[in-house]
């Protein structure tokens, strides 16, 4: 299958062949004559390699900031592990982890604000997104977990906190 570059000024006239039974991708000349080839896999992994995620579009339905503190959790089968949280809002928090665990997992959780450290808040989510590795868009590896059960006065406590660092954000 050939495929003529028309849109990209710089190529214009030249042509890609793509060779199936082969699994390569030739690059042709303004005359047709062969300038090089690559292999599929090197062309898929370079759209891996550099390729921007694309976020899910903000579903958020509170506001959140970014605010490292500890956090420890444990899944229905009994795993227990203790982290930190990278970010936090009235619907969920962000927990830092070089094994997120996979979307859907159900956690018991507590946690301790920077502004009382010797409190610990109880409350219970799901892992709504994983990102695998840091990316522009979070700094470390983790997992987005959506509150499901917290007291009313502990997601008070957490929309205050937001309200008074979102303007400190802003500025920054």
């Amino acid at each position: 299958m050939k495929l003529p570059v028309s849109l990209s000024l710089r190529h214009k006239g030249k042509t890609l062949e793509l060779d199936a039974s082969r699994e390569i991708v030739n690059l042709l000349g303004n005359n047709g004559e062969a300038i090089g080839s690559l292999s599929w896999d090197f062309v898929i992994d370079q759209i891996l390699a550099y390729r921007k995620p694309v976020l899910p579009k903000e579903t958020r339905s509170e506001p959140r900031v970014n605010l490292a503190f500890r956090v420890r959790y444990k899944t229905p089968e009994g795993d227990r592990y203790d982290s930190r949280a990278g970010g936090i809002g009235g619907g969920g928090l962000f927990i830092e982890s070089t094994t997120p665990l996979p979307v859907g997992t159900k956690l018991a959780m507590e946690f301790s604000l920077p502004e009382q450290p010797s409190e610990w808040i109880q409350a219970k989510g799901i892992v709504a997104w994983v990102c695998p590795k840091a990316d522009q868009y979070t700094f470390s590896p983790g997992m987005g977990v959506r509150f499901t059960d917290i007291q009313p006065e502990a997601r008070d406590r957490i929309l205050a906190i937001v309200k008074t660092l979102e303007g400190t954000e802003r500025a920054a």
